[in-house]
């Protein structure tokens, strides 16, 4: 039940709405009843023209009913019976429409509200977060999970309440009619809720796995989509097809055996009522037979009695929806009650520029437990340009990403200006620093917006002034639509080296006082990466720039290089310097002249 309530947290806005849609079930309902009830005075009264005997003990307004109709003519009351059947079956549909409309806004706007609050949470996420967790399964949790809640609320809830009510309505009909039989039908009720109960269970580990080979099939249909061209590079298409067909065969054996389940329970249920109505008909017929009961009245009993099965049979379904969408609740909360790592302070300040230095104090950084920085210290002044050079793997990359606060290091200081980059507010912050990485990443959008990405607000002519400066603008004007041309996911539609420009012209664009660039003239052609380099030369007057770089040849100008290995700062120095010192940077320097 705790879990059942922490699914209908989800419902909470819309308490107002739901309430009117509970009104709406329960006239819906009532008319279900007075419906089955039309069966007594058109059997006793209208076809037989016999009296209705009802053995219980009537409150006086039906017992005056009950002896108006005994003594209406049977036309008189066929007339009656139609008009009322009409305006019953009117009303009925009204209030039925009403319901269903209300429940399906709601599980609507839940869904919709879901969405946002995931979306919106992973986007606070830490980087870190993303490092354990696969793409694909993000988006199972915002897509199918989702949709198994929405089902939850906008059908479940509504067939859990109706089905309910309807419960309660017949079991007081049978009650009120003939409590001595009413009492003995009913000890079946728990053996029907028992197959429901106890197959409940089942189903909610079962959709729990069902919603992992879900999320397994989103990741490796992803990955396989986007690696589309290593997949054919490599002939691995059968491979793949093959480890697709694994996956999609064990979410087919999950979903067979929640469907064995669920299946199971309805002959099961209508077995049991069954018995009960046997039983019933039996024992009620030798009471119509003695004149005890009327004919009219025991069709009601009996009506009533086999009425219930349907509404258990419907809440063994509901049943089995929820235990599901309370699997698939679990999933979306285990998302919306992560905590970020990287926290903003409780007062966080402001940085609206740096006058002084970028400093690593005693930094030390771990991957879980493999240790990637050991006691980094490092100052960089303002308006310095910083090269970090070293073998693949040895942490330069993670150093830079602890500046704009991707990580936060496990011991010891990044400092600005002497604050602790962790004090202050991380969109200013963030604010501060120009990033282009050595994976470029651009959105299936225009290229006016991929650049202008980080500057809204920017002009036309500011957004073509940083194209050319990144040597970009000769080859947006040649695309089909110029600056309004839709690049395609990751900006297939372009080549690596215009993305990577695309890129630069966006870093420039934004125009902050830190620039960090990761390897970001590495797709360039020997002429393009020249231009550009001229281009980010400009950039170090007024700029602290920082530059991971492959390429030793692009950092000779570079203030101060350091050469990381195995996650410790070996040599520091200019260019000039460190090929004096004979190190790993004069081994690394003349293997690429080499090449």
């Amino acid at each position: 039940m705790r879990d059942y309530l922490k699914l209908l947290r989800f419902v909470r806005p819309y308490y107002g709405l739901f309430a009117i849609a509970i009104v709406c079930m329960g006239f819906s309902a009532i008319f279900d009843g007075v419906s089955l009830a039309m069966m007594v005075p058109l059997a006793d009264k209208v076809l037989t023209n016999k009296k209705i005997i009802i053995p219980a003990q009537l409150p006086d307004f039906l017992a005056n009913l009950v002896d108006k109709i005994n003594n209406t003519p049977p036309e008189t009351m066929l007339g009656y019976m139609v008009v009322s059947v009409l305006v019953l079956f009117f009303l009925k549909g009204v209030f039925g429409f009403f319901q269903s409309y209300f429940m399906s806004d709601i599980g609507q706007l839940v869904v919709r509200d879901i969405k946002a609050k995931l979306y919106a949470k992973i986007q606070s996420l830490s980087l870190n977060y993303f490092t354990h967790k696969r793409g694909g399964e993000l988006m199972s949790r915002i897509t199918n999970d989702v949709k198994l809640v929405e089902n939850a609320v906008s059908y479940g809830s509504t067939d859990l309440i109706y089905q309910s009510l309807q419960v309660v309505i017949f079991a007081v009909v049978i009650f009120f009619i003939y409590f001595k039989m009413a009492l003995i039908s009913l000890v079946f009720l728990p053996l029907i809720s028992l197959p429901i109960i106890k197959v409940g269970k089942v189903l909610r580990k079962l959709s729990r796995r069902s919603q992992e080979k879900i999320a397994d099939t989103n990741s490796l249909l992803y990955e396989t989509i986007m690696g589309a061209r290593i997949v054919k590079a490599f002939n691995m298409e059968e491979y793949e097809i093959n480890k697709f067909n694994r996956v999609n065969m064990d979410y087919y054996k999950l979903s067979m055996k929640s469907i064995k389940r669920t299946l199971l329970l309805n002959p099961s249920t209508e077995f049991l009522g069954c018995i009960a109505g046997v039983l019933v008909f039996f024992w009620c017929g030798r009471e119509v037979i003695a004149g005890k009961l009327s004919f009219g009245v025991f069709g009601l009993f009996l009506g009533s009695l086999l009425s219930l099965i349907r509404p258990f049979k419907k809440l063994s379904q509901v049943n089995a929806l929820n235990q599901q969408a309370m699997a698939a609740s679990e999933r979306i909360h285990e998302v919306l009650e992560t905590e970020p790592t990287v926290k903003e302070a409780l007062s966080p300040k402001e940085l609206s520029g740096f006058k002084e230095s970028i400093e690593f104090k005693d930094v030390c950084f771990s991957y879980s437990d493999t240790q990637i920085l050991k006691s980094i210290n490092l100052k960089v002044g303002y308006g310095q340009m910083l090269a970090i050079v070293g073998p693949s793997g040895t942490g330069k990359s993670t150093l830079v990403d602890l500046i704009p606060r991707f990580y936060d290091p496990q011991e010891g200081k990044v400092l600005i200006d002497g604050l602790d980059v962790r004090d202050f507010r991380l969109s200013s912050l963030r604010n501060q620093i120009g990033i282009v990485s050595q994976e470029t990443i651009l959105f299936n959008d225009t290229i006016r917006a991929n650049i202008a990405y980080g500057k809204l607000d920017a002009s036309d002519k500011e957004i073509e002034d940083a194209a050319r400066r990144a040597n970009a603008h000769d080859f947006i004007v040649k695309c089909p639509q110029g600056y309004d041309t839709i690049i395609g996911d990751r900006g297939v539609k372009i080549s690596g080296g215009e993305r990577q420009r695309i890129a630069i012209a966006r870093a420039l664009l934004k125009n902050a006082p830190i620039l960090i660039l990761d390897e970001a003239t590495s797709q360039l052609d020997s002429t393009s990466e020249r231009i550009v380099q001229d281009a980010l030369d400009s950039l170090v007057c007024g700029r602290t720039v920082f530059v991971i770089a492959h390429r030793l040849s692009t950092v000779r100008n570079a203030a101060k290089i350091v050469v990381l290995d195995k996650g410790v700062i070996v040599e520091e120095g200019t260019h000039s310097q460190l090929l004096e010192k004979k190190g790993l940077y004069k081994r690394l320097y003349d293997a690429q002249e080499i090449q």
